[in-house]
Order: C-alpha cells, then sequence, then structure tokens
C-alpha cells in the first residue's frame, strides 16, 4: 500500500509538505504538480477519514433515517451518496428506528464523531430534537419535514395531494375512505389530508370520513376490512403506498375485485406500485433526485454559502389500474 513517505520519497520532496497538500494547504505550483504526478502514477488514495482528524473538519456528513427498510429512505439515501462523493464528502448512516428518543441520540453520537453537518429524516420535530440541533452547532438539513430555525427540503405534499384529490373526484368517486396517519407527522399526517381536504371542498356531494393506521402495512390489512364493513366507500384515498398496498391485500382477501368493487389510490410512487396487480395511482415523489438536492444543500450551508430556507422536491400523479372511473 502507497503511503505519504512513499509519495514524498517519489517526489522529492518532505513528507510534511505531501501532507500539507492533501488537507489543501499553501504548496508551491512546481512542487503541486511533482506530487500530483507521483499520485497519478501511483494510483494513491488518501486516507479521507485520518485526513480529516488530523485536519480538525471532517469531511463526514452524517444522515439520520428513521428505518432501512423504506423505499422513500433508501431512494434519498442512493441520491444523498452519489452527490456527496461527487463533492468529495463521505456519508455516515445513523439509523433511529423508528425511536424519537434514538434519533436525538443519533445527533449528539454524529456531532462527537465531528461531522461537518447532518441531515435528518425526520418523521416529527419535536422539541427535543431542536434542543439537541442547538446544542450540537453544526449545519443541518431537513428532509420531508420543516422547522422555521432551519433549512429543509420538503416533499410538496399539500398540493401533490390536492391534485391526486382533485383526479379521484374528476374519476366520479363520491364515498371516500381517507386512510391517514398520525397528525404528529406533519407532512404525511396533516399536509397530505389538508390538500385532499382541499379537493373535496371544492364539489359537492361527498361523503369521505378520515381514518388513521400506521405506516405498517399490517395494519393497514386489519383496517380496512372494518372499514368496508361499516362505510362500503368506493375507494380509499391512502397516505402512503404501504397502507394502499395493505389495502390492496386486504381487497384480495375479502374476495374484492380491485378496481370493479374498490378503488386504491397511494403516495409517494414507490416501485412495486408498478408490479402489483393491478398496479396502484399514487401521485409520486422523486425522492433520489431529493437526495441529491439535500446533499448539495447541506454542502452549501458548510461552506458558509447563502442558501434559500425551503426547497421543494418534484411530484407527478402516476396513473395505473387501481382507479374504476365511476358512471354517472
Amino acid at each position: 500500500m502507497i503511503t505519504i513517505s512513499d509519495i514524498a520519497k517519489l517526489a522529492g520532496v518532505a513528507k510534511s509538505t505531501v501532507s500539507r497538500y492533501l488537507n489543501g494547504g499553501s504548496v508551491g505550483e512546481a512542487t503541486r504538480k511533482k506530487i500530483e504526478r507521483v499520485i497519478e502514477e501511483t494510483g494513491y488514495s488518501p486516507n479521507k477519514f485520518a485526513q480529516s482528524l488530523k485536519a480538525k473538519k471532517t469531511n463526514m456528513i452524517g444522515t439520520i433515517v428513521p428505518r432501512l427498510d423504506s423505499f422513500a429512505a433508501s431512494q434519498t439515501l442512493i441520491g444523498i451518496d452519489e452527490q456527496l462523493r461527487a463533492l468529495n464528502y463521505q456519508l455516515i448512516i445513523s439509523n433511529s428506528s423508528q425511536s424519537l428518543e434514538r434519533e436525538i441520540e443519533n445527533i449528539y453520537t454524529l456531532a462527537n464523531q465531528k461531522v461537518a453537518g447532518i441531515i435528518l429524516l425526520a418523521t416529527e420535530i419535536t422539541e427535543s430534537h431542536i434542543e439537541a440541533l442547538r446544542k450540537v452547532q453544526i449545519p443541518i438539513m431537513l428532509v420531508g419535514q420543516q422547522h422555521e430555525e432551519y433549512h429543509s427540503l420538503i416533499h410538496n405534499d399539500y398540493e401533490a395531494s390536492y391534485e391526486l384529490g382533485k383526479y379521484v373526484l374528476e374519476n366520479g368517486h363520491r364515498r371516500i375512505a381517507y386512510l391517514g396517519v398520525t397528525e404528529r407527522d406533519v407532512a404525511v399526517g396533516v399536509n397530505r389530508k389538508k390538500g385532499f381536504q382541499k379537493a373535496v371542498a371544492q364539489q359537492s356531494g361527498c361523503d369521505v370520513r378520515y381514518f388513521e393506521t400506521s405506516f405498517k402495512i399490517e395494519d393497514s390489512i386489519n383496517i380496512v376490512p372494518e372499514i368496508m364493513k361499516d362505510f362500503h366507500p368506493s375507494i380509499f384515498v391512502c397516505a402512503t403506498d404501504n397502507i394502499a398496498l395493505g389495502a390492496l391485500k386486504a381487497a384480495h382477501i375479502m374476495g374484492l375485485n380491485v378496481p370493479k368493487d374498490l378503488s386504491i389510490t397511494g403516495f409517494g410512487g414507490y416501485d412495486i406500485t408498478k408490479i402489483t396487480f393491478p398496479g396502484i395511482t399514487s401521485a409520486k415523489f422523486y425522492y433520489k433526485e431529493a437526495g441529491n438536492v439535500a446533499a448539495k444543500n447541506l454542502v452549501q450551508l458548510v461552506n458558509g454559502e447563502e442558501l434559500k430556507k425551503v426547497s421543494l422536491s418534484r411530484y407527478k400523479i402516476i396513473e395505473r389500474e387501481s382507479v374504476d372511473k365511476m358512471m354517472d
């Protein structure tokens, strides 16, 4: 393995000069060219972690995710990692397993590891989060949620849900079950619901009932039959694709044909919704692209550059086979 000492010997310079060059210090033009030539010829790759520790300014970016088995989280991470690599930063992933206590603990842990900044994919922002973020005093980028004190990248939940609501109504559905999540999650639990309510408010003759479940497919499978028994909606508008997948499974168990007997929509545009039968109509978010933007934005903050407080990701309504057009 090629070392700094080897580079210094081959370039005919002191080891300290090579170290200074690698850490971005001042080196003469002729010396810089000699070092760069040797590095190129030997294929030397510096130990970024060791370098950053010595420089007391790391090139590590910590990213906290609520769960690793989430399509949205995994695609966002891929986008973050791609962009950070392009900008010569390295990603450290910290999983909170949907525990708020562990999420806050991870903020302190990453700060102690001297990361240059933190990207937080939070399901909710509590006072404990804000206290932790204030204490660590490093650049922070929120993804999926927002708070007035911090920069954030949010998905356009309100407008996407409004547009999806209009689509449902345009297809003639008036007896609607909206299956959402806890309002502690402002993005998914509040904004998606409000966007849908705006669409419903513009259409007369609707019977819409609002129900709550968790993000787990299993819970959706269990609650859908109860709602069908008591309400008999023509469509389930689900706040996430996982909830929609649970509704689809429940309909199959009950012997219902989707979309003839029951229509279903989701939210997120997960890849699996393309291969289910029928395919699920969904409001798609571009999570990987959002990860790219979040990483780029955070690096700007790390470098002290100006950045607008809130960025919005793109969305698109993806029409598949799970929504029936009701007869007039």
